[in-house]
């Protein structure tokens, strides 16, 4: 029996979360995808050791009832079609406390925490699931939290970061420039120590119901925020809504499903980073007691001008080309109203 330990951590960080930052992936508005980011890069290096011992099959721990079969069968199926794909909790129809007894029987260690809850955690969000989370009309307990601390027990003085970003993606924190996955770890703990990017919400998983999540993810909620203010000052308004609500959602609902490896997915970052190459600057944000707050933002590329936002002095539209543009502004609905007798 051989063992591969295999760190990730860096190409985790440059291939699928500087993706995350760049699409603003958030599935449903509030999950940042940590766990079905990594599934993919998993299933690739789990291929890899295959074929480095000549393997003819691969495993893993996934349920019937989990979004992680698919993520997983569905990677190693487009990477290598003949591999055979083994999921013995799928086929003994194990469930959560099956598999945990049957690791205490063969002498596997389990953690407390592990036996009241089902926990993942990787660099870019900590998710946790079941026991008292299962209901959800409760308050989660604070021993499911790791990374945050209550908000109510935050300090009572804010912090205040500097984020710089190039092409859309963050470079440094407070003028210290440092690796992607570096850059992460650190917004995790400053963030997190100011009770920032705890999240609970009710999600629609792609098997088929509803569930009650639970995530940490400091990091990913900071950055987020200000990678959306950021792009608000730098895209024009029809950009915006472009990225938003089609290409955003659209990748963020791929990533989610298991279809990292759709080639839509390609498609929809090359129209992204079409955009993103202009998404430099800085963006200054408060942490307070569970929340983070945008408070200043700077680009050499931002659309917006004092002069033509200051009410109190600089350029004013004569009334004439006030009144002409609102008449070729109101046309179609005006016309329409008139059409329709209404």
């Amino acid at each position: 029996m051989q063992h591969f330990y295999v760190d990730a951590k860096r190409e985790f960080a440059e291939q699928y979360i500087s993706r995350a930052i760049l699409m603003n992936g958030m599935y449903e508005g509030q999950y940042p995808l940590g766990t079905a980011l990594a599934r993919p890069l998993i299933a690739e290096k789990v291929v890899e050791v295959a074929r480095r011992v000549g393997a003819d099959a691969v495993a893993h721990g996934s349920t019937s009832k989990g979004n992680d079969q698919v993520r997983f069968d569905v990677t190693v199926k487009a990477l290598t079609p003949d591999l055979k794909i083994v999921a013995p909790a799928r086929i003994w129809g194990m469930t959560r406390a099956e598999e945990v007894e049957y690791a205490r029987r063969h002498g596997l260690p389990i953690g407390e925490e592990h036996k009241k809850y089902s926990i993942d955690d990787n660099l870019w969000s900590r998710s946790i699931e079941g026991g008292p989370l299962d209901d959800p009309r409760e308050e989660p307990p604070e021993d499911a939290f790791k990374w945050t601390v209550a908000p109510e027990k935050a300090p009572n003085e804010p912090a205040y970061l500097t984020l710089e970003f190039e092409k859309g993606l963050p470079v440094a924190v407070n003028g210290e420039k440092m690796p992607l996955d570096k850059l992460v770890a650190e917004l995790n703990h400053l963030a997190g120590a100011h009770g920032v990017g705890r999240i609970d919400h009710i999600e629609n998983r792609l098997v088929g119901f509803k569930s009650r999540e639970v995530y940490e993810a400091p990091a990913a909620v900071v950055l987020y925020h200000a990678h959306v203010d950021l792009e608000k000052l730098v895209l024009t308004p029809r950009e915006l809504r472009f990225k938003h609500h089609v290409l955003d959602p659209q990748w963020a609902d791929l990533v989610y499903q298991g279809l990292f490896v759709e080639p839509l997915r390609e498609a929809l970052e090359a129209a992204a980073e079409a955009m993103e190459k202009w998404v430099t600057g800085e963006v200054r944000v408060k942490l307070y007691k569970g929340s983070v707050q945008v408070v200043g933002r700077w680009s050499p590329h931002g659309g917006y001008s004092k002069e033509l936002a200051d009410y109190s002095r600089g350029w004013y539209p004569t009334d004439e080309e006030a009144r002409g543009f609102i008449e070729m502004w109101s046309l179609h609905s005006l016309t329409a109203r008139r059409r329709r007798g209404i």
